[in-house]
């Protein structure tokens, strides 16, 4: 009796994982009018974008040649017009650019749950297997052995009891591949949202900027041909305000205030070194500078302890430097630039607990500033780069960034960047929060574009 049910479980567990196998390669073959419609759709969108993009690069030429002619009221008028046309191209290929992700998200997720019915399966499967491989050891090879009448029995017995081990570790390895499969598809799930949310965002930008062009235009049109004089004052205003904004001071935790101009300068040689978004790295600088008004900054007064105090308040913190890690590489940093150890700002501990010890505009700490100096040297082509120092502190600030993931103009990018610059993690909703940094510092950027680099650009 023993030997047919070890054939009957046998047969079952084989039974699931052909019938699982069948479910996971067959059952999109009988959905193949919905697959071939999926495929459809995609090649479609994907040829109705590259059309799109071929008319988007044709007016960024045209656009080009306008900005190369001499100013006038009709170039200008031009240039804006060519402006929204290409605006107006980008927001379509943006729409069909959402559709097809939302499109692939809707076929991963899919994917995502075929995986999963398998792995159950072949979970429920062997656990069937599992119990029946319990009963059998819980009896010896003897006692199996004497129970039948023949050798031939016994012997057929204990080949299908090994059967029954060799299809335990099978589907054991099985389980772990699906695994592996399922995690992979999950991961390029995310991906996909991440695309479809930057997407959203960049759809939402564009639009804005037609609606100021569309304004700028109008406020052009309505200047005559015979009101050259009001031109003229159109043209003062802007060049006066690109002066003011140039001017206007950028503020830096523990350094002192430089021209927006400068700052903005930094920032553009920070992005052709290693291609972060201007408008980031300076929110981001912005952002720790307002925390630094808010936290106050500190005074290392013992290099053996770490201990320091307030520059404001005098008040004490014997954990304003971790003395194990930062604490030397602190002092080598600060006599290496010529700056004395003991009067050099640095940041005090949030809420007086952990550790402080933060240095200059980008805040880094004086140990994974060690880790950063030689690659900001090379790309700076000095010496002995300085945390204080805002050129220096700017390239350290996106190296480490674009490090994090910040690279283009990906919203999500960008925001988990700022995340793990402040905690070391990405956006989430653990405790101690962090997301609140992540946007902050995206409002932040998103302000600075809008108010401070397009009217230097326009």
């Amino acid at each position: 009796m023993n030997r047919y049910i070890l054939y009957f479980f046998s047969l079952i567990f084989i039974f699931s994982l052909t019938f699982g196998n069948f479910v996971y390669q067959v059952t999109p073959a009988y959905a193949g009018v919905e697959l071939e419609n999926a495929q459809a759709d995609r090649a479609r969108l994907e040829k109705e974008l590259a059309n799109l993009e071929n008319e988007i690069a044709a007016k960024q030429k045209e656009l080009s040649s306008q900005k190369g002619q001499s100013t006038s009221l009709s170039r200008d008028i031009a240039i804006l017009t060519t402006q929204i046309k290409k605006s107006k191209l980008d927001i379509q290929a943006k729409g069909l650019v959402i559709k097809k992700l939302g499109g692939e998200i809707v076929e991963k997720s899919k994917t995502i749950n075929i995986l999963n019915t398998r792995i159950d399966n072949i979970k429920e499967s062997l656990a069937q297997l599992i119990r029946k491989d319990r009963e059998i050891d819980n009896k010896s090879v003897l006692a199996l052995v004497l129970s039948k009448s023949t050798i031939s029995e016994a012997y057929g017995d204990i080949d299908t009891f090994s059967s029954l081990k060799k299809s335990i570790s099978k589907s054991v390895d099985e389980i772990r591949g699906v695994k592996s499969e399922t995690e992979i598809e999950k991961s390029i799930l995310e991906q996909k949202k991440n695309q479809e949310v930057d997407t959203k965002i960049q759809l939402e930008n564009a639009k804005k900027q037609v609606e100021l062009s569309e304004k700028d235009k109008q406020q052009l049109l309505s200047i005559s041909k015979n009101k050259e004089k009001e031109y003229q004052k159109l043209l003062d205003d802007k060049a006066r305000r690109r002066s003011e904004i140039l001017a206007v001071l950028f503020n830096l935790r523990d350094a002192s205030a430089i021209p927006f101009g400068k700052a903005l300068e930094y920032a553009k040689v920070a992005e052709e070194k290693v291609g972060i978004r201007p408008a980031f790295l300076l929110a981001i600088l912005t952002q720790e500078s307002n925390l630094g008004t808010d936290q106050g900054s500190c005074y290392v007064t013992n290099m053996d302890t770490g201990q320091g105090v307030s520059s404001k308040s005098g008040k004490v913190f014997a954990n304003v430097m971790k003395p194990t890690r930062d604490v030397k590489p602190f002092f080598d940093i600060t006599t290496s630039v010529g700056r004395d150890p003991y009067k050099t700002l640095v940041s005090c501990p949030i809420g007086g607990s952990g550790y402080g010890g933060a240095m200059g505009p980008a805040q880094f700490i004086p140990s994974t500033w060690v880790l950063l100096k030689n690659r900001i040297a090379d790309l700076l082509g000095i010496k002995t780069p300085d945390p204080w120092y805002a050129k220096d502190a700017f390239i350290a600030s996106a190296i480490y960034l674009t490090d994090l993931g910040a690279k283009g103009e990906s919203y999500t990018s960008e925001r988990n960047a700022a995340c793990r610059y402040y905690s070391g993690r990405k956006c989430d909703t653990k405790k101690p929060n962090n997301s609140f940094y992540g946007d902050s510092v995206m409002k932040k950027a998103a302000n600075i574009q809008k108010t401070m680099i397009d009217p230097l650009q326009n």
